[in-house]
């Protein structure tokens, strides 16, 4: 896991330091609220090398057996494009987004429109729309 303090910017570009945004979400003692502010923590999640968070967000009918994150792989900016549903009287609920990283100095983005579900007050990540 990246070495990431409290006191730092939060990785998913809230304007929040890390340890009052994603950090607590990351660390258990908070759950996200809405299906966006789970994207982004997810988001931060990658960014910081928590492959533990991704897994236990991720839904059960959905989730890997496991993660390799690749160390190598940089994420620089996060851009919410959409969100539907996924709101705080929600329980489901999709967010499109863009995602920009550098791999080894290439610089490049994946789009994704992600699909939530809440079950007993967490929300979880599902998939990706296709």
């Amino acid at each position: 896991m990246a070495d990431i303090d409290d006191d730092d910017r939060c990785p998913c570009l809230s304007g929040e330091v890390y340890g009052s945004c994603c950090g607590r979400f990351h660390r258990g003692s908070a759950l996200a609220p809405t299906a966006e502010q789970l994207m982004r923590s997810r988001y931060a999640a990658f960014a910081v090398g928590d492959a533990d968070y991704l897994l236990r967000t991720w839904h059960p009918s959905t989730r890997p057996g496991a993660l390799d994150l690749d160390p190598d792989l940089v994420w620089r900016r996060l851009e919410v494009v959409e969100r539907t549903g996924g709101g705080l009287l929600d329980d489901t609920g999709t967010v499109e987004f863009v995602a920009y990283y550098s791999d080894r100095g290439a610089r490049g983005s994946m789009r994704e429109h992600s699909r939530f579900v809440r079950e007993n007050g967490q929300w979880l990540y599902v998939d990706a729309l296709h």
